[in-house]
């Protein structure tokens, strides 16, 4: 039998960006056609939100209800929804819903999709205790691999460190991660299972994100402002800091890939033209697509990839935020309803 579901659910609410989120009641959405209603159990904090909270990404949707690492239990189904029952546990990430016939989405790149909704932007997310999700955008999220909290991080820090991983190529024996944060703390996983060496560049001063790269299999950390000891393949920037690109460039050798994996990042300095000679490369990452999520949530159990968090009550959404922003987080930060 379909239990009764509340009327209103608690939601933090982004009103006006540059504004701290309010602590709102709200009726409890109904899933539209190919939608399900999930009961919130946890939703990670990302960097992302702090840039839409903060005003660095443009016309969100107001009033919005953040959040894009979501994990919950499907209480309803929508109309047409045959792919997860009531009572499963999915995960909903960055990547809403595209159109599927723009050029991007027939060729495979529907994370480049000129029609795209994204969850927590341009979509309520799931700073909230229920939120609806289109199904054919879900994760399947099996309940004896990781608990909520852990298996938050994985659905953006994870897919979009993974993804920003894969685009540095396949010949990198070298690697270097520029801010030791939540993707880096899982990517660099990766790398040391697959034999890889990580450097990693944290802020100048900053020893426990240090310690933690090295605790994590780190052969080399130091600040984002030294060079290595010795030259990098490849270079991952998880750090919305645009000087970083060229401190990646000075560091990589020849034929180097400098990767910058964040949505939104301040301006890059000029540079000279020898620091990019040689066949060095510089990309960015957009979103992700489905198939991005499939394949790194099927690696991430191998490993296994273990995500280090520090769980906040939905209420306290704000100073989660506030230690994002202020780098005083090690690992993730999650949301946890109560």
């Amino acid at each position: 039998m379909t239990r009764a579901l509340p009327a209103t659910m608690r939601a933090m609410v982004l009103e006006a960006p540059g504004r701290p989120l309010v602590l709102r009641e709200l009726p409890v959405p109904a899933p539209g056609p190919g939608e399900v209603l999930l009961r919130v159990e946890a939703c990670g904090v990302c960097r992302t939100d702090l840039h839409i909270v903060d005003g660095e990404l443009p016309e969100p949707k107001l009033p919005l209800i953040p959040g894009h690492q979501i994990v919950g239990r499907v209480v309803r189904l929508g109309e047409g929804v045959t792919r997860f029952r009531e009572g499963d546990r999915v995960g909903v990430p960055w990547l809403a819903e595209t159109c599927g016939t723009c050029r991007y989405c027939r060729r495979g790149q529907e994370n480049l999709c000129p029609n795209a909704c994204f969850t927590g932007y341009t979509r309520d997310g799931g700073f909230a205790e229920f939120t609806t999700a289109l199904a054919d955008y879900c994760y399947s999220l099996p309940d004896d691999v990781y608990d909520a909290p852990h298996a938050a991080p994985l659905l953006c820090a994870g897919l979009i460190g993974y993804r920003t991983y894969r685009l540095a190529g396949p010949h990198v024996e070298r690697l270097g991660l520029y801010g030791f944060g939540a993707a880096a703390h899982l990517i660099i996983q990766v790398a040391v299972a697959r034999g890889q060496q990580v450097y990693a560049f944290t802020r100048p001063g900053d020893t426990a994100a240090q310690d933690f790269a090295r605790k994590l299999g780190a052969v080399w950390a130091g600040a984002s402002t030294e060079r290595p000891p010795e030259p990098l393949d490849a270079a991952l920037i998880f750090a919305p800091v645009g000087a970083l690109v060229v401190e990646a460039l000075r560091s990589v050798d020849k034929g180097g890939v400098v990767v910058c994996g964040g949505i939104h990042m301040s301006d890059i300095p000029s540079f000279p033209y020898r620091l990019l000679w040689e066949e060095r490369v510089i990309r960015s990452v957009a979103n992700l697509t489905r198939q991005d999520g499939e394949e790194f949530l099927k690696l991430a159990p191998t490993i296994p990839v273990r995500t280090e968090v520090t769980c906040f009550p939905l209420e306290e959404a704000n100073e989660a935020l506030r230690r994002l922003r202020e780098g005083q987080l090690q690992g993730a930060a999650v949301l946890v309803m109560g």
